[in-house]
């Protein structure tokens, strides 16, 4: 194998990992300068999570994300990136919880709410939002019931250390508890808890139980 297709998998988790930041920013926070954060923090999302659901399967073998493989040519030189680059076809959407499977032996945690979300995905850039939705809380609950759990099986990393704003876990824990979602607490992030902008005294005992939880789970590996 070409070394150069070593490496593949690692770019694609990084920009997977950036896309993930950009889309937290972007569902959690109220847009000043521009008015369609939430609807872009979808696309980021879904970019996001094909990234790293394929960064995951390059780990395995770099060419099993690919659908269409370059021809071989009369020269007989090795199989390279920019040869990928022009003339490879990657995986599609639809087709990714059954690659990382068969690739990995993982299943894709909450297969259908991955399908609907590419589906909303395709919706919001083509045409808009359904009437009504809210954009950024359905990307915070495609982030925490897919992203999250499955970054977290497959690299140990917690979706919630993935965010642009300069204060980390300040304000974005924030938004993650005032819609009662359920996330994976890094010794990051468990080491600022006393820092996070909640009050829960106004949390459901069982969220907030579970989430202290997690909390002290988190401080017993540090």
């Amino acid at each position: 194998m070409n070394p150069d297709l070593r490496s593949i998998w690692q770019r694609m988790q990084g920009l997977g990992l950036a896309a993930l930041a950009h889309a937290n920013r972007h569902s959690a926070y109220i847009p000043i300068e521009n008015g369609h954060w939430p609807e872009l923090s979808i696309l980021q999302a879904a970019h996001a999570a094909e990234l790293l659901i394929k960064a995951r399967i390059a780990q395995e073998h770099p060419l099993l994300v690919f659908e269409d493989l370059p021809k071989p040519k009369a020269d007989d030189a090795p199989l390279n990136v920019k040869r990928l680059f022009e003339d490879g076809k990657t995986i599609q959407w639809s087709d990714l919880p059954q690659r990382l499977w068969a690739a990995t032996g993982t299943r894709l945690p909450n297969v259908e709410a991955f399908r609907e979300f590419g589906r909303l995905r395709n919706g919001v850039q083509h045409f808009a939002p359904p009437s009504g939705t809210d954009a950024g809380a359905l990307t915070l609950k495609f982030v925490f019931e897919v992203i999250d759990p499955f970054i977290h099986g497959a690299w140990g990393l917690c979706a919630v250390d993935y965010d642009e704003d300069h204060e980390p876990y300040l304000y974005f824990v924030g938004a993650l508890v005032s819609h009662e979602i359920l996330f994976h607490v890094s010794s990051e992030a468990a080491a600022c808890f006393n820092d996070w902008d909640v009050e829960w005294d106004k949390v459901p005992a069982a969220y907030r139980n579970e989430m202290h939880r997690r909390v002290s789970a988190a401080l017993e590996v540090r």
